[in-house]
């Protein structure tokens, strides 16, 4: 997917470039430049980047990456945080703009960051994960690029306590208590005919509803018949909600080849996590939702924490699919796109 918040060693990932939080001397330094450095073979890192030092803080040089996974190694000097009033936060910013531009430049499908100045360099980290997401977002919105953000420590999730708030409380509210897969309303007459046809079972911690009718009620009619496959169902839905298909895409995090083979196979079945990032990117409602996921083989349960998450935003009328994507990672959960 585009842009994925990740735990790992970013010495050891597999992508054409990875980004250093450097010094504006270049010259190998502790943590992540350390690592980056011994990594790469010290001597000809550092021959590599003598001869581009010094550069100021936010701008960023690209380099060989030696003996690491990576292809290259774009260096950047992130700003030292001064209590926020000195430009960090431009600062901050030009060094992934700049970082993503080298990449582009020299043609990387795929990039790695650290969260740069929130070591030693006492950016707070929730700020810091905050401007990093900002602008990795606005440069996807023109770029095809694969981006990853390295993050270990949850500190770095606590600019948005009121959301992590809500939506805990909504887990414990709804996670592994009984729920009905499909919500929306239905008439008595209807619920009579389902329950003496032996249609609506219940288990332990769900109750799940099985469907006979082979007509969706979605909004508007949109949702056609139950047979109808995904793919052409999607492409009606993004025609209907006057979108194209590059904008639904990127709102999905969705690499765009992706994206291309399930609009030209009519039998692809998406993940249920792709699946899911169409319906935040097409902004559906719960009970809408629910139909585009059926028509892929799948439905939100009560008894699975990432679709508890999922619903909670859904429910609440917030498609950002990277906020969703801050939130599933701090729960352990996996991100939405593909």
């Amino acid at each position: 997917m585009p842009f994925t918040l990740i735990r790992q060693d970013i010495t050891k990932m597999k992508v054409d470039a990875i980004v250093n939080a450097a010094n504006t001397d270049l010259v190998m330094g502790g943590g992540v430049c350390g690592a980056i450095f011994k990594a790469a073979g010290i001597s000809d890192m550092q021959d590599a980047c003598t001869k581009l030092a010094p550069i100021q803080t936010g701008d960023a040089v690209i380099t060989p990456g030696f003996r690491l996974p990576a292809k290259y190694v774009i260096h950047t000097a992130g700003p030292e945080y001064r209590g926020g009033k000195g430009g960090e936060s431009g600062q901050l910013r030009s060094c992934y703009l700049n970082s993503l531009k080298r990449a582009v430049e020299n043609k990387c499908d795929s990039v790695a960051f650290p969260l740069i100045s929130s070591g030693i360099y006492g950016y707070p980290k929730s700020d810091a994960l905050s401007v990093a997401s900002l602008t990795i977002q606005d440069f996807l919105a023109d770029h095809d690029l694969n981006v990853y953000l390295v993050v270990f420590d949850k500190a770095a999730f606590a600019a948005s306590k009121k959301l992590y708030g809500q939506v805990a409380s909504y887990i414990d509210e709804h996670y592994t208590k009984k729920f009905i897969t499909r919500r929306r309303e239905r008439l008595d007459t209807e619920w009579e005919a389902l329950e003496k046809s032996d249609m609506v079972f219940h288990t332990t911690g769900c109750i799940a509803q099985m469907e006979t009718s082979t007509v969706s009620k979605g909004t508007d009619g949109l949702f056609g018949k139950l047979d109808e496959p995904f793919s052409q169902m999607l492409m009606r839905l993004i025609d209907a909600k006057d979108m194209t298909d590059v904008a639904v895409y990127k709102r999905a995090n969705l690499d765009r080849r992706l994206f291309s083979k399930i609009r030209s196979n009519k039998s692809y079945m998406p993940s249920k996590r792709t699946a899911i990032a169409l319906a935040v990117a097409l902004e559906l409602s719960l009970d809408e939702t629910d139909d585009l996921l059926e028509r892929a083989g799948y439905a939100l349960s009560h008894a699975v924490k990432f679709d508890v998450i999922v619903e909670y935003f859904i429910a609440n009328g917030k498609y950002n699919v990277f906020e969703i994507n801050e939130v599933l990672f701090k729960y352990d959960q996996p991100l939405l796109g593909g």
